[in-house]
């Protein structure tokens, strides 16, 4: 009975996940227009609410096509690689009763994100085009870098916590959310948020005015639908996490309507900010958010000890 209802949880919630893409895209169309003083899509049903259904036709009605001097193998299985990759996070959704019990939540976390960065590098290399390398090879370093700042933050909450569960880290916030108590963490975790998935202003994976469209130039139809989706899907996760993380001390309807608002701050950034310079971009992880973190999580380990003592 537990088997089932745990298959029955997972299913519904990878079938919402993959709906709510279409959402999120409908959803940030209509906030940049409204920050542009534009219309938006409003052609396709009432208020344009079919209209990411109508975009996901006309990508799968497309030809899929690939250069001869490219890797086939590795052209065509790269994205799916991505889609699994970016879905197989969304296990660690904490329901109430009914999914897995990960005791080890945060480091499933740490290592399934880490490999995020192979499908990324493998679609640049297969594709044999120089502007999906060079995308490539700048996402895989900025999702490096941002990645050891987050595991510092992790091991900060970790040790104050005491678990690697992500039930016990949002009981722990029953008093004060985490939002406060790690206030500079928090917004550092956001930004960093931001590097890892890609998103504006650390864009420099699909940097349009430099290289066409970044590791995904060549992708068309099926493959750069299995790319968005795994993009989009990665944001929901990451939107999640953050609210897991320091937003919320109990599973509730709450919890998804605190999700979403984080998911409007990542349109907002994108509506608001402009893309950063890469060398600033290296040096801000490397040479500004990495000590921060370091020095926090110091701070954060005396306080620990002293306790302990």
């Amino acid at each position: 009975m537990e088997l089932l209802m745990s298959f029955v949880s997972y299913t519904t919630m990878y079938v919402l996940v993959v709906v709510s893409v279409a959402f999120v895209t409908l959803m940030e169309q209509k906030i940049l227009a409204s920050k542009q003083v534009r219309l938006g899509p409003n052609w396709t049903s009432m208020y344009g609410v079919m209209q990411p259904f109508a975009d996901g036709v006309k990508l799968l009605s497309k030809e899929m096509m690939y250069n001869r001097v490219s890797k086939v193998v590795t052209y065509y299985s790269a994205p799916v690689l991505s889609l699994v990759v970016g879905l197989l996070l969304w296990a660690l959704y904490p329901f109430y009763e009914g999914g897995l019990d990960f005791s080890y939540g945060v480091m499933f976390f740490m290592c399934v994100s880490g490999l995020g960065v192979y499908p990324v590098l493998l679609m640049g290399w297969g594709s044999n085009c120089k502007y999906s390398m060079l995308g490539s090879l700048r996402a895989v370093a900025q999702m490096i870098s941002y990645e050891v700042s987050m595991a510092v933050i992790l091991l900060s909450l970790v040790w104050i916590t005491g678990s690697f569960s992500l039930h016990e880290l949002m009981e722990s916030q029953y008093l004060v959310w985490n939002m406060f108590f790690f206030m500079p963490l928090s917004l550092i975790w956001l930004v960093s948020s931001l590097a890892e998935t890609n998103r504006t202003p650390y864009d420099f994976s699909e940097s349009e005015s430099e290289l066409v469209s970044g590791f995904n130039t060549e992708y068309g139809s099926a493959g750069f639908t299995l790319i968005f989706v795994s993009e989009y899907a990665s944001i929901l996760f990451m939107s999640m996490l953050f609210v897991v993380f320091f937003f919320s001390s109990s599973f509730s309807s709450a919890m998804g309507l605190k999700s979403m608002m984080m998911v409007f701050v990542w349109v907002w950034v994108r509506a608001t900010l402009p893309r950063y310079r890469y060398d600033k971009l290296m040096g801000l992880a490397w040479k500004s958010v990495l000590p921060v973190s370091l020095m926090l999580f110091i701070y954060y380990l005396s306080l620990g000890a002293w306790d302990l003592m």
